[in-house]
């Protein structure tokens, strides 16, 4: 490369920089509540770069939460096991025999490769599940669907410790019930809850796509919770996107001041999404 060259991608990256500065005093201790799941969980250097992402919010002094997800993990164990699973209305039913494989992946496997990630670039990630110092209490979402849980309480007093020792939470969505059941969260759901129990400056949702589209096919980089339902009634809103778009509108109603449906295909959404007018999805309001 010539030296001319190198010097203006010099002056780029100051410059690029410079123009954070405003992000970056904004969200100056700020709670970032991350759900970690699709494509930057799919390779080594989707999770590389995630890390890197993670730990530099950590070091600008942003207080990051990341809660992950591991579906397509779980399904390979359960058929390398050769556990079968019953569905009741196209969802999954979490009998003894699947729980204990959903622990040991998201608990176990998944998480850990996180913290292990995080740690190797340099930041402090702890690994949690819902069921460490009662972190996430649940109840049960449907008793016809066995051991999956929806959060009823969260204990944010213990996730706030660990932002002062400058600890990254890492937390697979594992609850625990009042009488000792051990649940599985749908991550979404997890992360929603988590965010609303910190009250966090921003929910976001990683996905493997773009964002919310509107008639049209065009992604809509801002909404509020009435264009939501509004797009939801007349089916604009459908499939897989409902559950995402319901976790948004829980989490703002519920003090969350805004969450963000990101493309985790782009690389570095996190940063685009919170440093940049860019932005890298659909960020959802009150």
């Amino acid at each position: 490369m010539k030296t001319q060259d190198m010097n203006r991608d010099w002056i780029a990256t100051a410059e690029t920089l410079s123009s954070a500065l405003p992000y970056l005093q904004r969200y100056d201790d700020a709670i970032v509540v991350i759900k970690l799941g699709g494509h930057a969980m799919g390779s080594d250097e989707g999770m590389e770069s995630f890390a890197r992402d993670v730990v530099l919010l950590r070091q600008v002094g942003v207080n990051p939460v990341v809660v992950h997800g591991g579906g397509p993990m779980i399904n390979a164990m359960l058929d390398k096991l050769q556990i079968k699973s019953d569905f009741v209305n196209g969802k999954r039913v979490t009998d003894k025999a699947t729980m204990e494989v959903v622990e040991m992946v998201l608990s176990g496997m998944v998480n850990k490769r996180i913290v292990q990630a995080i740690n190797a670039q340099g930041g402090k990630g702890i690994g949690l599940s819902g069921k460490d110092a009662n972190l996430i209490t649940c109840k049960a979402t449907d008793p016809a669907l066995g051991f999956v849980g929806t959060p009823s309480q969260v204990n944010a007093d213990m996730l706030h410790s660990l932002f002062e020792k400058e600890f990254i939470p890492v937390i697979a969505p594992i609850g625990a019930g009042i009488e000792g059941e051990t649940f599985n969260i749908n991550g979404d759901t997890a992360a929603g809850a988590v965010a609303a129990a910190l009250k966090a400056d921003r929910l976001l949702l990683l996905t493997d796509v773009a964002g919310v589209k509107n008639a049209e096919g065009k992604v809509v980089t801002e909404l509020t919770a009435a264009d939501v339902e509004a797009m939801t009634a007349e089916g604009v809103i459908a499939g897989g996107m409902i559950p995402k778009t319901e976790t948004a509108l829980n989490a703002v109603r519920n003090g969350v001041r805004a969450c963000t449906i990101v493309d985790g295909r782009v690389s570095n959404a996190v940063l685009l999404e919170l440093f940049t007018d860019h932005g890298a999805g659909s960020m959802i309001r009150g």
